[in-house]
């Protein structure tokens, strides 16, 4: 009767011991767990031995094995076990095995024609196999690989051969001794001893993927990355990068802690791009809960020079901002405290001109007041910037100017639904600003102004269901608006680039920040627009323009608010089952021409990621832009099969008629082995970065590493 009869019956027999072996031999610890066989058949032999015949399965603990037949020597305590062998531990480890002689725990033996397989990743295959101590699996005259392997004879696309591999299971780590990397059988390195993790360790200190990198300005290096693990919280990633121009250690450093984490990263360098000078750069980054609702958060990011960013092919950034901030929020208030401090890598900015360092509160409270209804909110903060420039400001020119300023804003506002469908909005405020300038020549060093302002909102949803079943949505919009600035001029050093969008149309300043306020009478008006078919695609639209009863000098050439009557403002999206997306973003004046256009598309299947931009801005003195800006961006990937994989990317001045960068890059993936290959250009020139092409190449054996679940490409042997 097959899987009929339990180890748990067969026991007591085991157990059973004659008065004379009692007397000879000491009792035999009680197993930890119990053990429990199964087959078709099981018999015991007149000289006392235990066999199992026919779908032999046998457990101990978390192990498990499977074979053909089981031969239990009472005497000696050992199995004799007929192959196929199975033996599965842990659902991680799995051993196969002509033969096998182990202990009844299953933990201890030998077995022959073995081959070891972590996580369906990486097998090793030996003549020979023993299980020592529960702990040590060692194999001898073993092949390594993670490929596949076919039965025809034809070598893997790579193996580790060697002469002895020892795996010690509660370490998780894998030990080789006088060991060769063949490729396609070919030798091609030699260790003398050599350690790696095996799959199913998490975590542990060794080399990670080296690269190698050949650029225009460093020429051809190799950067060799090792991983130190400093505790279950801590690591640190030192990776040197040598070629013949340079001499760099990146390192990066990680940290969690019970109520935040740090990361940081940073390099340190000798080239000969700036012969005899120290070099590198520190990005810092970390968050912190500092209990009672406040978090902590700081990123930090420094250089040694403007030039070394582009140098070393670190985030494409053009200003560096650090900011510490100390932060408190909850359902009806925000405070916010935060050090902000920016250093310029433009050549057209001088550092001791720009607000350098700056500080900020913000508070605000909301209210509801039961007699009146609605919702009252208590805006309070606290700014200043500073520049390293001593040079007195004038009306035309910040140059070192510093400012200070306190704000005070509280408002009202309700929401009414009136019998016809209208929605009705009324809003009142009033806000107070206080102002210090510094070093100055034009604006008083005190100065302040009262705000009193009110806005009344109309809107009127409206929805149906057409012939097809799609459902529309159509929504006008009005706002009649007011604002009068009473007070003292004061200097516009925070809202010198004021943007208008959906975000904005309905504010009664469109300035983005405090230090300038809109004055007097206005009316914005536009509507949006959504449809959603029953087949998943999705349309979005939106229209607005704001008049103004006087027109304000303060605003932009370009930021479509000038005038009495402002640009068209058009926004809209079309959406196609999540796969396809396009957005577009424009002001459009008087001429019909548009003053700011963006059109921004995505596309994603299966083996096709694409992303494109394009930008047209147009001239703007205000803006430090004396000529017409058109740009165009690209990003994209494509699956040529499914083990290899091409991506591109563009930034072009249709302007200037050339390209600012352009990279192409391939990858090669399958069950055994990854490669990327990857070529960037950088066009753009500065007086301290020249032009530059960056290679990159990359080769890893997969295998050695926790699967991380993605999709997977494995060959197929041939059936000829």
């Amino acid at each position: 009767m097959r899987r009929a009869l339990m180890l748990s019956v067969v026991l007591p027999w085991l157990a059973v011991v004659d008065l004379a072996a009692a007397q000879e031999l000491p009792p035999t610890p009680a197993p930890a767990q119990p053990a429990v066989l199964v087959a078709d058949q099981m018999f015991i032999t007149p000289d006392r031995r235990l066999i199992a015949e026919g779908n032999v399965e046998a457990f101990q603990g978390d192990v498990r094995l499977m074979a053909q037949k089981i031969t239990f020597d009472r005497s000696t305590g050992t199995l004799q076990v007929e192959g196929p062998i199975r033996i599965d531990q842990g659902g991680e480890i799995t051993i196969l095995a002509n033969a096998a002689e182990m202990d009844r725990t299953l933990h201890d033996g030998l077995l022959t024609g073995a081959r070891m397989v972590f996580k369906q990743q990486l097998q090793l295959a030996s003549l020979q196999m023993t299980r020592v101590g529960g702990r040590y699996t060692q194999l001898y005259k073993t092949a390594v690989t993670s490929c596949q392997v076919c039965d025809d004879g034809t070598p893997p696309l790579w193996q580790i051969r060697a002469e002895r591999v020892i795996h010690d299971q509660l370490e998780k780590q894998l030990y080789f001794e006088n060991a060769q990397l063949r490729v396609l059988d070919v030798p091609v390195f030699y260790f003398p001893a050599i350690r790696l993790p095996d799959p199913t360790l998490n975590r542990t200190s060794g080399f990670l993927v080296p690269s190698t990198r050949t650029t225009s300005n460093l020429g051809t290096g190799v950067k060799v990355p090792y991983f130190f693990t400093l505790g279950d919280s801590r690591d640190l990633t030192l990776a040197p990068y040598i070629s013949g121009s340079t001499r760099t250690l990146d390192a990066r450093y990680r940290q969690a802690f019970r109520r935040g984490d740090i990361l940081l990263n940073g390099a340190y360098t000798r080239d000969d791009l700036q012969s005899g000078e120290d070099r590198g750069y520190l990005f810092a980054e970390g968050l912190f809960d500092l209990g009672r609702d406040f978090q902590l958060e700081f990123d930090i990011k420094t250089v040694s020079d403007d030039a070394y960013i582009a140098d070393y092919s670190l985030p494409d950034l053009d200003r560096l901002r650090s900011e510490v901030s100390v932060t408190k929020a909850s359902r009806d208030s925000l405070l916010r405290a935060a050090l902000t401090r920016f250093k310029t890598l433009r050549d057209s900015e001088q550092q001791d001109l720009i607000p350098s360092s700056i500080g900020e509160v913000y508070f605000q409270k909301r209210y509801f007041p039961t007699r009146i209804g609605g919702e009252s909110r208590l805006t309070l903060q606290a700014h200043g910037h500073n520049r390293t420039s001593n040079l007195e400001g004038t009306l035309t020119d910040a140059n070192g100017r510093d400012q200070g300023r306190l704000t005070a804003d509280f408002d009202w506002r309700r929401d009414w639904r009136m019998a016809n469908g209208i929605e009705v909005k009324w809003a009142i405020g009033a806000a107070v600003d206080s102002f210090t300038t510094f070093d100055d020549s034009y604006y008083p060093e005190h100065s302040s102004r009262l705000t009193p302002r009110s806005a009344l909102t109309l809107r009127l949803p409206m929805s149906k269901i057409d012939g097809s079943g799609a459902r529309q949505f159509f929504e006008p919009i009005a706002q009649l608006g007011w604002s009068n600035v009473i007070g003292d001029e004061a200097a516009q050093d925070e809202s010198n680039f004021v943007e208008f969008d959906q975000g904005n149309l309905l504010s009664l300043s469109r300035f983005p920040a405090s230090d300038a306020r809109e004055d007097g009478l206005s009316l914005a008006y536009g509507f949006n627009w959504a449809r959603y078919a029953k087949s998943g695609w999705q349309a979005y639209a939106t229209l607005g323009q704001v008049l103004h009863r006087n027109a304000d000098s303060r605003f932009t050439k370009s930021s479509g608010l000038g005038g009495t009557s402002s640009d068209l403002l058009l926004a809209g999206q079309l959406k196609f089952n999540d796969s396809i997306a396009l957005t577009a973003r424009g002001l459009l004046n008087d001429s019909l021409n548009f003053s700011k256009a963006e059109v921004r598309g995505d596309w994603y299947r299966d083996d096709v990621a694409v992303s494109g931009s394009y930008l047209w801005l147009g001239t703007d003195p205000d803006e430090n832009r004396s000529e017409e800006t058109s740009e165009i961006w690209f990003d994209g990937s494509y699956s040529l099969s499914a083990s290899w994989k091409a991506s591109a990317n563009l930034r072009y001045d249709i302007s200037d008629a050339r390209a600012t960068r352009a990279g192409l890059g391939f990858a090669y993936s399958n069950e055994c082995v990854t490669v990327d290959l990857s070529v960037n250009r950088r066009y753009t020139s500065t007086t301290s970065v020249d032009p530059s092409t960056d290679f990159g190449f990359s080769i890893s054996l997969n295998g050695f590493s926790v699967n991380n679940g993605s999709k997977q490409y494995r060959r197929s042997c041939s059936k000829s």
